[in-house]
């Protein structure tokens, strides 16, 4: 009568494993051995007298790599901090905080006679209601990166969207968006500017 208790115990606890199930009381010691057990492949022969575990698939891909994936997010963007991950081929910039997406926004760029400059660059300036010297226009919440390029909104973007064109700066439509990242990047934030 022992022996078939035991036996009808291991059984049950098996089944619970093989559907990926854990009662509150689970014992720390038998967590680990659960979440090894799930990434066992589903072919594996059960032991003998056992029957079959039942599949189990590996745990998903977290949201923050399905997020890198889908924007093609640089690796340079991934490190500790603020940074401005800006791609010129899907026209997203994307707002991280120790390599987590935060935000994402719609961008466009220079025209080709005044191209957005790519590389690696700090925030060095930022200015609420900065209008520009040069062509005269506004360019609210402005955050500069290379010379006189910067982040910005455009008024121009958002009512014409990619039928124009910037000076060179990176342009966002979505005031609300911007206005919220203005408040949170700093002075010496790191701002990568790539085509992937």
């Amino acid at each position: 009568m022992g022996i078939l208790r035991k036996v009808c115990a291991t059984l049950t606890a098996v089944a619970f494993v093989g559907v990926g199930a854990l009662s509150a009381t689970t014992s720390a010691e038998a967590a680990p051995q659960v979440a090894g057990s799930a990434q066992k492949s589903a072919t594996a022969p059960a032991p003998a007298g056992l029957p079959p575990k039942a599949v189990t698939k590996a745990p998903a891909a977290s949201s923050t790599s399905k997020l890198i994936a889908k924007y093609k997010i640089d690796r340079r963007c991934l490190t500790k901090g603020r940074v401005l991950c800006i791609n010129k081929k899907t026209r997203k910039l994307v707002y991280l905080v120790n390599g987590k997406p935060i935000q994402v926004m719609d961008v466009r760029f220079g025209a080709m006679k005044t191209p957005t400059r790519s590389g690696v660059f700090k925030v060095y300036r930022k200015s609420k209601n900065h209008v520009s010297s040069l062509y005269h226009s506004k360019m609210p919440y402005a955050m500069f990166f290379s010379g006189g390029q910067a982040v910005h909104y455009s008024s121009d973007f958002k009512a014409r969207g990619y039928n124009g064109a910037s000076h060179g700066c990176v342009n966002v439509r979505d005031k609300k968006k911007i206005a919220w990242m203005f408040a949170r990047v700093h002075v010496g934030d790191k701002v990568v500017v790539y085509s992937k």
